[in-house]
């Protein structure tokens, strides 16, 4: 069985203790690669050592987060467009928009979002997409920019059945990570009612433990655990589970 994390920040303080453990264990539980989103400027050295070190586990993305876009966001972006022609990466991320923490800079998070998607084209790159509190404001620009050269996922996916499906319908895959497995979020259902090729998985580590880790700290280990949740919702074994959400991230992001 081979298991694919499409979404892990292994490279923040929280694994600075036991990195190559954490690695180690999700090696240990079928883990096969993981996949890094940048965050902005400051992480993307640290995330690209890692890379170095492990590159046949760790693959990277880059991109600007939404919640670092403030007043300097253009400099952020000419960074981001510079490391793009100087090493491969497997995707644009993480990009969109944040509208949980602060809204401050929303019409600058909508501009660098719209920025990086163009980066994607012009790099021929899928482009993971954080929408916290945003699906209006995101769903807005994907209508405008929505292509035939466009791909992409909805990272860490808390939406509807209709939002599921608006973003399968623009040929998306959906992220599902930990939150499938807590009691009451209700993504369960709506994860019923997505057919499993569309979905990848991801921890999102070090946040959104799953059960029965929840309240811990993250890892790639622990997506076996929801691989097991979505088995039980879709009635088909682990490995079938495993064998398709691989194939799908395997696809998505040309590794």
């Amino acid at each position: 069985m081979q298991l694919i994390d499409t979404h892990t920040h292994l490279f923040l303080p929280e694994f600075d203790s036991d990195r190559d453990q954490a690695i180690a264990n999700a090696i240990g539980n079928d883990v096969e690669k993981v996949l890094l989103p940048n965050v902005d400027n400051s992480t993307t050295q640290i995330l690209l050592n890692l890379v170095d070190k492990y590159p046949d586990f760790c693959f990277p993305m880059m991109g600007l987060h939404p919640t670092s876009v403030n007043k300097n966001y253009k400099e952020e972006l000419k960074i981001v467009e510079h490391w793009l022609g100087q090493r491969d990466f497997c995707a644009i991320g993480e990009i969109g928009i944040d509208l949980y923490w602060d809204k401050t800079y929303k019409v600058e998070q909508e501009e660098a979002f719209r920025y990086q998607i163009e980066l994607a084209k012009k790099y021929n790159l899928p482009i993971v997409i954080h929408a916290r509190e945003s699906f209006d404001e995101i769903f807005k620009i994907m209508d405008d920019v929505i292509d035939d050269k466009l791909k992409g996922v909805f990272h860490a996916f808390t939406g509807n059945d209709i939002q599921a499906e608006r973003i399968v319908e623009w040929g998306f895959k959906i992220g599902i990570g930990g939150i499938v497995t807590f009691k009451n979020s209700g993504l369960d259902k709506v994860v019923h009612n997505i057919d499993i090729n569309h979905i990848v998985l991801e921890t999102d580590s070090p946040y959104l433990a799953p059960v029965p880790k929840r309240g811990k700290r993250n890892e790639s280990a622990y997506i076996v655990h929801i691989a097991k949740r979505i088995a039980e919702i879709k009635n088909i074994s682990l490995e079938e589970v495993a064998k398709i959400t691989t194939n799908n991230a395997k696809q998505l992001f040309k590794l």
